[in-house]
């Protein structure tokens, strides 16, 4: 194994205690945030990200949208940066998700949703960076230094990030108590053996990640590891979604992973899997159970939302397994660097 393999496997065990840690750095600006929202109540969240950032974003909508009733959308940074057009934002919630914080048109989107009256919001883990400095409250992800190209530690920090401003946000004890077991959870997570799904994908150049609800952002995160780190072509769906139109792609070419969520979405997962079955592809499912034939062991159920990130810490697991036996470098994918700045 490489020294630049070990430093993304590295830092993928170093999940579990970047995610205990982070609860002190974030309880202020969290009550702060908090109290300013029940003051002055949005009626729409926007969020503003890119790469990973994004879709932890989508996990953000999903909890949102879940736990508080709001809609989400993304918005679109070019607005600001490429066509110099405001958006109209007094008084609702602007979220800014980054790692780096330095993206010139996250930041540009983000002054003009300031301008414009919002509550600006950044989720980052450089602190020092200026779209930091933009925002009205800033909510440290906490995750410390990331050397590996692609985002590991900070992606599932800032799901936990998110975690907690819902639990702040509702007062969910619930959420609470799960977002406190969740370090453990995700060490046990990191050794769950998924080498059944080592065969098919690395004899594969293009696959599917398919997920639901809470599980997919982990899909669509999944994806991307798999471009990034192993060059394979992975799309990201959700189940219904799956239904309309790329159906049409299932054979026995295109293996499929599942990310099964625990929660009332699972029910249409589930036949969806009967159906995948039935049309004859190669299917692995993540949900709770031992490894057996098509299945990726996942822990019991504990809560639906940390169940889903506990998924993508077993996820990373075996992508760097795949990587290895694909010979390719984890740690610096082709055409890539850390902090990518975009306008």
């Amino acid at each position: 194994m490489s020294e630049v393999e070990v430093r993304m496997a590295d830092e993928v065990r170093e999940v579990p205690e970047a995610v205990r840690r982070q609860q002190n750095d974030l309880a202020r600006p969290l009550a702060e945030l908090a109290a300013r929202l029940a003051r002055r109540p949005p009626q729409v969240v926007v969020t503003c990200a890119r790469g990973s950032s994004a879709h932890a974003a989508t996990f953000g909508k999903h909890l949102i949208e879940r736990y508080i009733g709001l809609p989400v959308a993304a918005g679109a940074p070019n607005i600001a940066s490429v066509y110099h057009q405001s958006l109209h934002l007094r008084d609702q919630l602007f979220l800014a998700i980054s790692q780096s914080g330095r993206s010139d048109d996250l930041v540009e989107l983000t002054t003009s949703a300031k301008a414009s009256g919002a509550l600006t919001v950044a989720m980052v883990n450089a602190t020092d960076g200026p779209l930091a400095s933009a925002c009205d409250i800033l909510l440290p992800i906490g995750a410390g230094p990331e050397l590996s190209v692609a985002a590991t530690k900070t992606f599932v920090a800032t799901l936990s990030a998110l975690l907690r401003l819902i639990a702040s946000w509702t007062g969910d004890g619930s959420l609470d108590g799960a977002i406190e077991r969740l370090p453990d959870r995700l060490a046990a997570a990191s050794a769950l053996d998924w080498s059944a799904a080592l065969g098919a994908l690395a004899d594969t150049a293009s696959l599917i990640a398919i997920g639901r609800g809470p599980t997919l952002a982990i899909a669509r995160e999944a994806a991307l590891k798999l471009k990034e780190t192993c060059n394979l072509h992975a799309e990201a769906f959700s189940g219904a979604e799956f239904r309309h139109g790329p159906m049409a792609l299932v054979s026995s070419r295109y293996p499929i992973l599942m990310f099964m969520p625990t929660d009332a979405a699972a029910q249409g997962m589930h036949q969806l899997a009967a159906d995948l079955r039935h049309k004859g592809t190669a299917l692995f499912i993540a949900e709770p159970g031992a490894a057996a034939a098509g299945r990726l062991p996942a822990l019991a159920g504990d809560h639906a939302e940390t169940d889903a990130v506990c998924l993508v810490q077993s996820f990373y697991a075996m992508v760097i397994r795949l990587a290895k036996r694909l010979g390719t470098d984890v740690d610096n994918p082709r055409h890539l660097q850390k902090i990518t700045r975009t306008l």
